[in-house]
């Protein structure tokens, strides 16, 4: 059990109670945030009120966390690669093609399957003994990621993601001769009005700021540094192809290769076998939670795009 206290700011004046702790909750359910309040375990200035209650400036929301409940997904033995771990975090350099939490159609086989069967020590997140995500990887993304183990750990992670003080840097391949050296790209990111699971660059959109370096040219593609300095939804992927650069084999946003195999035998079986974006997170930098101290951790290039980038770079895969 543990119990938490946020003062509530003048800019929340007159929010609701179960809004305001979405807010400053981060990795609790809204589901789970109303339980909390029915079973008055959520205190505004000592006295238990109701989830729609009005907040005003100054007054102190305490939530009492009651011992952590079984998790909702089911521990199993997959194997992980882990950079970094102590009773606070972990680090691990995530495959590709594993999808992050559970759901509809991927019950099993998740990152949280297999986190919640490697970490042990578990002290929970939310009342729920689970792993805390603070930040996802697309499925077919492979990289750098951390994850909580317990809830100050998850809402230390959860600020310095949102005030964008994490230093993060990917490697892609894409497709084109991309002409300038280097850039920054900055472009409001919504769902696209027709098809919900893509994303595209829309003026009512959030606002996305990537800056990119291009590394190396060769055939008709470019391997490019990238750091983006927001984390909205499909950011670099949907970020490139508007530059006309799509990721090579993102074939969501336009990165196909059909078409574009170059003379190199070598180089042209490298992407008829690749089968997923050329995006890696190859470097994460935060501050750990607990003592302050600056982490700064690296994912080798994967065994299926290391080839490809290193033909880019000049060499032999």
């Amino acid at each position: 059990m543990g119990t938490s206290t946020v003062t509530v700011p003048p800019e929340d004046s007159g929010t609701r109670l179960d809004l305001f702790l979405s807010r400053h909750l981060p990795g609790v359910t809204r589901s789970r945030i109303k339980k909390l309040i029915e079973e008055r375990r959520v205190l505004v200035d000592g006295a238990a009120v109701k989830a729609g209650a009005s907040l005003r400036p100054g007054s102190v929301v305490t939530v009492v966390m009651p011992d952590p409940e079984p998790p909702d997904a089911r521990p199993e033995d997959i194997p992980l690669k882990v950079l970094y771990e102590d009773s606070h975090l972990i680090v691990i350099d995530k495959p590709p093609h594993m999808v992050v939490h559970p759901s509809h159609g991927h019950a099993s086989g998740t990152l949280v399957n297999a986190l919640l069967h490697h970490c042990r020590d578990l002290s929970g997140i939310g009342g729920v003994a689970r792993p805390g995500i603070v930040h996802r990887l697309d499925k077919g993304t492979s990289g750098v990621m951390v994850a909580a183990k317990n809830d100050a750990a998850h809402r230390n992670l959860a600020a310095q993601f949102k005030g964008h003080t994490i230093g993060r840097v990917y490697l892609a391949a894409v497709r084109g001769e991309v002409r300038s050296d280097s850039g920054r790209i900055e472009k409001p990111l919504g769902r696209h009005p027709r098809d919900r699971k893509r994303i595209t660059v829309r003026q009512s959109g959030r606002g996305a700021v990537t800056d990119f370096e291009v590394l190396a040219r060769r055939g008709g593609m470019s391997l490019v540094r990238i750091r983006p300095g927001t984390g909205r939804t499909h950011q670099i992927r949907v970020h490139m192809a508007s530059l006309g650069h799509p990721v090579l084999g993102d074939a969501t946003y336009g990165g196909g290769v059909r078409g574009m195999l170059p003379g190199d035998a070598a180089a042209a079986a490298l992407l008829r076998s690749l089968n997923r974006p050329a995006l890696h997170a190859v470097r994460l930098r935060f501050d750990h939670p607990a003592t302050g101290r600056s982490l700064d951790l690296e994912a080798p290039e994967p065994a299926d795009l290391s080839g490809l980038f290193t033909w880019i770079r000049g060499g032999a895969p």
